[in-house]
C-alpha cells in the first residue's frame, strides 16, 4: 500500500490516540485510516455531533501549518481512485481527503490534530456532506459580516449593535423596529444629499 501523495514509498503501520491504527508515510509523514478500522475505532468514541455554528467558532480561533502536499491530488492507496477534498476553513485552510469508494481517510501532516483540538476527528465524514459545507459557508459569512460591523463603527457600538439585533430577533415585532431604524438613516441621508444638492 502506497502513499497517496509520495506515490512509491509504502505506508507503514502505526497508531493514533485512542488505539486507532493507521498506515503512515515514513516521508511525508501522512496518515491513510482504512474505513473498516476507522468504524471499529468510532463506536468505541463517545457520540457527539459538532454543530457547524460552534465549528465555526472554533475555527476562529485555530491554526495550522499547512502541509506543502495539501494541494497536490492524492490516490487511494486501495482503490486507486482520486480522493475526494473537504475544505477546512481554519486560518490556514486545509483538505481532508477521502475515497469516494471505500471510504478511507487521508490526513496530510498535522491535519488529524487540528481535527481533534476542533472535536471533528471523530465524525470526519461529516465534513463531506454538502448540508455540512453549505451550513459553513452561512456560518462563514455570518462571521464576516460581525467582523465588518466592528470595522466600520468600532468595536463598542458594534457590540451593542449585536445585542439590540439578538433581543429584536427574539422579539414579536422586532421587525417593526429594525424597520423604523432603517427609515431614520434613510431619512437622514436623504435630508443629508438636499443640503449637499440644493
Amino acid at each position: 500500500m502506497n502513499c497517496p501523495k509520495c506515490k512509491h514509498l509504502s505506508l507503514l503501520d502505526s497508531s493514533l490516540a485512542g488505539n486507532l491504527p493507521v498506515k503512515q508515510c515514513p516521508d511525508c509523514t501522512g496518515i491513510w485510516i482504512q474505513s473498516a478500522e476507522y468504524e471499529a475505532w468510532q463506536k468505541q468514541q463517545p457520540q457527539k455531533q459538532v454543530e457547524p455554528e460552534l465549528f465555526a467558532q472554533l475555527l476562529n480561533n485555530e491554526d495550522s501549518i499547512q502541509s506543502p502536499l495539501d494541494i497536490k491530488a492524492g490516490l487511494c492507496p486501495e482503490c486507486n481512485r482520486i480522493l475526494s477534498r473537504a475544505k477546512v476553513s481554519v486560518k490556514t485552510p486545509f483538505y481532508v481527503e477521502r475515497c469516494p469508494s471505500c471510504s478511507g481517510i487521508w490526513c496530510d501532516e498535522g491535519e488529524w490534530n487540528v481535527l481533534e483540538k476542533l472535536g471533528m476527528h471523530a465524525t470526519i465524514e461529516q465534513l463531506f456532506t454538502s448540508g455540512w459545507q453549505a451550513r459553513m459557508r452561512e456560518q462563514q459569512q455570518a462571521e464576516q459580516e460581525r467582523q465588518a460591523v466592528v470595522d466600520k463603527v468600532g468595536s463598542e457600538i458594534a457590540v451593542q449593535v449585536f445585542e439590540l439585533a439578538s433581543v429584536l430577533e427574539k422579539h414579536p415585532n422586532g421587525d417593526f423596529a429594525a424597520a423604523y431604524m432603517m427609515r431614520r438613516f434613510e431619512k437622514d441621508r436623504l435630508s443629508n444629499f438636499s443640503e449637499q444638492n440644493p
